[in-house]
């Protein structure tokens, strides 16, 4: 395990061989199992085991525990092959977003 900094001064945890997780649909009608290469504050990037085609990757959740006890809503920030990057989302994310655009 390594700490390094990357270019958005995010404190960033390399892992040497990534941590087992999965991603699971917000709706909770998909499952992808995926492993953990790093992890900031802010977000992860993760390797995907087969195929991204035809999941809902705007948002989503990333479980760390096998009993879903410890997650992290995500959203999708980019895609390269079979690894993705993810920015984690806090909670009233997403409210804050609708509520600055319904009073524009």
């Amino acid at each position: 395990m390594a700490v390094k900094t990357d270019q958005r001064g995010n404190s960033r945890v390399v892992f040497e061989r990534g941590i087992p997780a999965q991603m699971m649909g917000i709706d909770g009608t998909w499952r992808r199992e995926c492993t953990m290469e790093d992890v900031s504050e802010s977000g992860a990037k993760l390797t995907i085991d087969g195929s991204v085609e035809g999941l809902h990757l705007k948002e989503f959740f990333l479980l760390l525990s096998s009993t879903g006890l410890a997650y992290r809503r995500c959203e999708l920030a980019w895609v390269n092959g079979d690894q993705i990057g993810v920015n984690f989302l806090k909670i009233g994310d997403k409210k804050k977003a609708r509520s600055t655009t319904v009073g524009a």
